[in-house]
């Protein structure tokens, strides 16, 4: 049997945008980011984390500033008895033309391939209309774009919802 998995861009939708965020320091959550985790594993929803770092490739910061960064915002997360399934990232810029890279659906495939993820009865939650695109090429038709990271051009934008925050999901994702 198939999972059904909530995808959530990190930057904008889990923690403040913070441009190339690597530093536990300068880490600040979304407000309703752990109540809402809670809501949705309470639905039956396995939470899967996929974001672009191309501050690796750039050079800004290492892959293990990044997996330390990483380790301490799960250890966040199980602190309030939420279970992240995977945390999958891109560490390529837009130049490499990689496919784990959003736009592209790379990452979401990896989770269904090692995760049994089933796409379709899947969400992304993200900040940028390249979260909704990825998710659209990779078969999630239920997307919800959040304003509380980049700016969004809300007339252009191929996102089923748009809401100030994931604090409130629970008018969109009921079951």
């Amino acid at each position: 049997m198939l999972d059904k998995a909530i995808f959530l861009d990190r930057d904008g939708v889990i923690n403040k945008e913070v441009n190339y965020l690597h530093n536990v320091d300068f880490c600040e959550f979304i407000k309703g980011i752990f109540e809402s985790c809670k809501y949705l594993l309470k639905l039956k929803y396995k939470i899967v984390i996929v974001s672009n770092q191309s501050g690796i490739s750039r050079g800004y910061f290492t892959i293990e500033d990044y997996e330390k960064l990483t380790k301490w915002m799960l250890s966040q997360f199980k602190d309030q008895g939420i279970s992240i399934l995977d945390m999958l990232y891109c560490p390529h810029t837009p130049e490499a033309n990689c496919e784990c890279r959003k736009p592209k659906p790379g990452m979401f495939f990896s989770a269904k391939k090692k995760h049994n993820i089933d796409l379709v009865n899947s969400w992304m939650i993200g900040d940028k209309e390249t979260d909704i695109d990825a998710a659209s090429s990779a078969g999630i038709q239920n997307t919800i774009l959040v304003r509380s990271g980049h700016k969004i051009d809300e007339s252009k934008s191929k996102a089923k919802f748009i809401i100030n925050s994931i604090d409130d999901i629970k008018d969109i994702i009921t079951s």
